[in-house]
């Protein structure tokens, strides 16, 4: 893995025990990493609609960070689900500028007049992921939205339906911290008639990934200048 990302301690600094200038440490030393394109690390275009760059990985734990910004590099497969997921981890993450956005969803179980059905995510090698309808019929509506600027820590825990909201033309990046939990898969909230099938996630090229992270650098660059 690259870059002097210490899990254990970015953990520790956004459950409260440290300094946030540490997490933009991290966030920075991590992106020169992949600006200079030592490790090899190749930035993912998520279907959700931002690039993933997954920095570290230890056991049960990861970190990534996620950029969200219209351009050329982020556009990739369409969304085949609705917008509305679950992650099988619990998410805390760091928003190193802009806004982020996460609209918490309340879903419930209506077997005789759904709207979506619950769909699993099951990730696999050479970044497939298959989605595999489940008997879970359902409705949802919307519950509190909150949005967490720059140098704002968030949680989501695992198993809580919600999507995250980035308003068009806005740039925003996350420093995020994963911890899986054992037994617990990734879901979404698709069409009530959907079917098994499969989305190969895209990869960005070296170039592009090491665009990606320089452009991160410099905003966190004009950030810290003012």
């Amino acid at each position: 893995m690259i870059g002097p990302v210490d899990c254990s301690r970015i953990e520790q600094v956004m459950a409260g025990g440290g300094d946030v200038a540490e997490l933009y440490g991290a966030a920075a030393a991590a992106l020169d990493d992949v600006a200079s394109g030592r490790g090899g690390l190749r930035a993912v275009r998520h279907p959700l609609g931002f690039l993933c760059l997954p920095v570290r990985r230890e056991e049960d734990r990861g970190v990534c960070v996620h950029v969200f910004e219209d351009g050329p590099h982020h556009a990739g497969n369409p969304l085949t689900t609705s917008p509305v997921h679950a992650h099988s981890w619990d998410l805390t993450s760091c928003v190193l500028y802009g806004e982020v956005g996460n609209m918490r969803a309340r879903v419930h179980e209506r077997p005789d007049d759904p709207t979506h059905r619950v769909f699993e995510v099951r990730s696999g090698p050479a970044s497939v992921d298959e989605i595999r309808p489940t008997a879970r019929l359902v409705r949802w509506t919307a519950g509190p939205r909150e949005t967490s600027g720059g140098g704002e820590i968030y949680t989501l825990p695992a198993g809580e339906f919600h999507a995250t909201v980035v308003p068009p033309g806005v740039a925003a990046a996350t420093l995020l911290m994963g911890r899986v939990l054992p037994g617990r898969c990734d879901l979404a909230l698709g069409p009530v008639h959907g079917t098994l099938h499969r989305v190969v996630r895209q990869t960005c090229d070296a170039a592009q990934t090491a665009d990606a992270a320089r452009a991160v650098l410099r905003r966190l660059d004009e950030r810290h200048a003012r």
